[in-house]
């Protein structure tokens, strides 16, 4: 039996639950629906919200029932040590200082849309400059408050646990890989036959129909989720109501539906968490290195992979016709696997992708840590990108304006994406182990073998384990990038 302390404080969390829920309904709606004038608006009631949370969680009373709360039970002691972690969290920092980001995250976002589309990266340069301002306060207040770096002390926002020290051997040791890798990977490439064409068009209302479909067929339930159209693809929602975006190009059918993919790794993570524990700290995702890890073992690990490109393409020929060589699975692969030095991270290959979020971290890091100004971002980014692939961007639209992440306010997340690309070959290997007949089910788009393990292994286990914990229980062993390494070197690197 818990105490009343306890209690109360599991009521008081599922209500600011609750505020986040109508929040990430609201960002949903600001990309996928909302009136080019509703931006303002949009700030306040976002500000709003998140004011009200933090009220909420800093309220005298909170600390009074921390101090007296006796949870009972393993799930419950770790469902507490959260709540612990986000009173911490948000003891540190003032109402107005939260709404105030809040506020210019969301005037800044807006103003990013416009920016990208020109290429003009002097347009949201004064709204990114106050964001970055805002940040670099929240994060001095978070990180002396909680005796941190204050640039880690984001990260832990995003993945806890995991700081810059973690972080920076795993990449320095990619970065080494990466010198040998790429030019070996793309001189096998090149030594094979070009692919056949993908001819298009491919109709954008086909692309709707069939993404939704595979989405559905390996595992998405409908009941609770939709599919919708954004400038950046993105998955949220709340587990109850998962919300997809993606963007439509008649030319090419691969943006849509491997995106759509990859996505649904995302809602099926959310889908699978303990709904016993819905709306509590214990009952939420690990972390988003983790969430990274249940997209990219649907959308590379297993949709990339030469089974499941059996099926796929079995269903590409079904639904646009033409010739039916191009859409085989071989034939896939040297389209969907294909290594190419580019400047858009969202379209990089597993091999080329890591150099992006390494150049995103430490570009976020010296930001926060003011050794980098906002108006020397462009510059810094073109120099980075030239020195990790050898490639400049043309303009900013290619460069620093790629990604909504930075003017919506996420500092701290970008490490999560690579972290959650080894972390999904760990689990991949490991799934393979436990399932022998995986790969057979994938070949006829069957994704309940590698579903059911996950749903056991990582959804089941809600924030009851931090990252390495749970990488352990699943694995038998914390992140071992060793994994990662070995996979694209049997996917790339074998002539």
């Amino acid at each position: 039996m818990q105490n009343a302390a306890y209690l109360r404080l599991k009521a008081r969390f599922a209500r600011i639950a609750a505020l986040g829920e109508a929040a990430s309904m609201l960002h949903w709606d600001a990309s996928a629906m909302m009136p080019p004038g509703g931006g303002e608006s949009r700030g306040e009631q976002l500000a709003a919200l998140a004011g009200l949370a933090h009220e909420l969680l800093t309220a005298p009373v909170v600390e009074e029932d921390l101090e007296i709360a006796h949870p009972e039970g393993a799930w419950e002691e770790a469902n507490f040590a959260l709540m612990e972690r986000a009173h911490a969290r948000a003891t540190a920092l003032p109402t107005e200082l939260v709404e105030a980001a809040a506020r210019a995250n969301s005037a800044c976002e807006k103003l990013w849309r416009e920016a990208k589309a020109r290429a003009d990266f002097a347009h949201v340069r004064p709204a990114l400059a106050e964001v970055v301002r805002l940040q670099r306060e929240t994060a001095r207040a978070l990180g002396a408050a909680l005796s941190m770096d204050p640039y880690d002390a984001l990260m832990d926002g995003y993945q806890r646990g995991v700081t810059a020290a973690d972080v920076e051997p795993v990449f320095a040791a990619y970065e080494a890989f990466l010198k040998d890798a790429l030019p070996r990977a793309e001189a096998i490439q090149a030594a094979k036959p070009a692919p056949l064409p993908l001819n298009g068009p491919f109709p954008v209302e086909i692309q709707r129909r069939l993404c939704r479909d595979l989405s559905a067929r390996i595992g998405l339930d409908y009941d609770h989720a939709r599919l919708d159209e954004s400038l950046h693809p993105f998955c949220g929602g709340t587990p109850q109501d998962v919300r997809l975006t993606t963007f439509y190009d008649e030319h090419d059918v691969a943006k849509a539906l491997l995106g759509v993919l990859h996505e649904t790794g995302h809602a099926l993570y959310e889908r699978g968490l303990p709904a016993a524990y819905a709306r509590q700290p214990v009952g939420e995702a690990a972390g988003m290195a983790a969430h990274e890890s249940q997209s990219l073992i649907v959308e590379m690990q297993a949709c990339r992979s030469d089974a499941f490109l059996a099926f796929l393409g079995r269903e590409l020929h079904a639904a646009f016709g033409g010739e039916p060589a191009s859409v085989e699975a071989a034939n896939l692969a040297r389209h969907w696997r294909r290594v190419e030095r580019g400047f858009i991270r969202v379209d990089a290959d597993e091999i080329t992708y890591p150099a992006h979020v390494i150049l995103r971290f430490r570009l976020e890091r010296a930001l926060i840590g003011g050794t980098l100004e906002v108006a020397d971002l462009p510059s810094a980014w073109n120099e980075g990108m030239q020195a990790m692939l050898g490639i400049t961007p043309p303009d900013d639209a290619k460069g620093c304006l790629q990604d909504i992440h930075w003017h919506d306010g996420a500092f701290g997340y970008f490490p999560s994406y690579t972290l959650g690309a080894m972390a999904a070959a760990q689990l991949m290997k490991a799934a393979r182990a436990a399932e022998p007949g995986l790969d057979a089910a994938l070949a006829r788009g069957d994704m309940a073998p590698l579903l059911g393990w996950l749903r056991t292994n990582v959804h089941a286990k809600g924030s009851f384990l931090g990252f390495q914990d749970l990488l352990r229980a699943a694995t038998g062993k914390p992140l071992d990038p060793q994994d990662f390494i070995d996979h694209l070197t049997a996917r790339y690197l074998t002539a």
